[in-house]
């Protein structure tokens, strides 16, 4: 579904790609996942969207932070924000939702495919948009965790949708242990 001469952009919803790989038991190899997507068209742009706690002395998804900053990704943070609900727990709250749409908006008359890594149905409206302006979009996710880490809303609005767990030779590595980059971001 892809064609070598396209332009492509990526855009990773990072707590929602990196939820949807746990639960198929792998990690994602950022570096292997930009190779990947180089070989299948001209990649402008690698955007990788996550919230980061910044009162922490230190926060375990920094290192991966740095690194994608280093290595070809253009990221987008925002600082996360922490509170405490009616139970008396911690809870963390930093949704990109926004972000990430608006930067696809700006990007889609720049390139012939967006692919997007979140399973978020949120992002519906966002795809529907972009393909009237001529983009075609894959999501890339997983139905084969319980439950599946894709909307059908979201799905169906594709044209073309990637099983994550089909990447999983391409671009995935075994889970490290004690290692959670979505810490910051799980609470939406």
């Amino acid at each position: 579904m892809f064609y070598r001469d396209e332009r492509l952009a990526l855009f990773i919803d990072g707590s929602n790609l990196y939820a949807a790989a746990k639960s198929l038991g792998f990690d994602i190899d950022y570096k292997l996942l930009r190779q990947e997507f180089m070989r299948r068209g001209r990649l402008l742009r690698a955007f990788y969207y996550t919230a980061l706690l910044e009162n922490d002395d230190y926060s375990p998804i920094r290192p991966l932070v740095d690194w994608l900053n280093y290595n070809g990704f253009t990221m987008v943070t925002k600082p996360a924000r922490e509170y405490t609900d009616s139970m008396g727990r911690r809870k963390v709250k930093g949704n990109m939702d926004i972000e990430l749409a608006v930067d696809a908006m700006e990007l889609a008359p720049h390139v012939d495919h967006i692919v997007l890594f979140s399973g978020d149905g949120d992002f519906r409206p966002l795809i529907e948009s972009i393909q009237r302006k001529g983009v075609r979009v894959s999501v890339v996710s997983t139905i084969r965790s319980q439950p599946p880490m894709i909307s059908d809303e979201l799905r169906r609005q594709a044209d073309n949708f990637i099983e994550l767990q089909e990447l999983k030779d391409v671009i995935g590595r075994p889970p490290r242990e004690n290692f959670d980059p979505a810490t910051p971001e799980t609470a939406e």
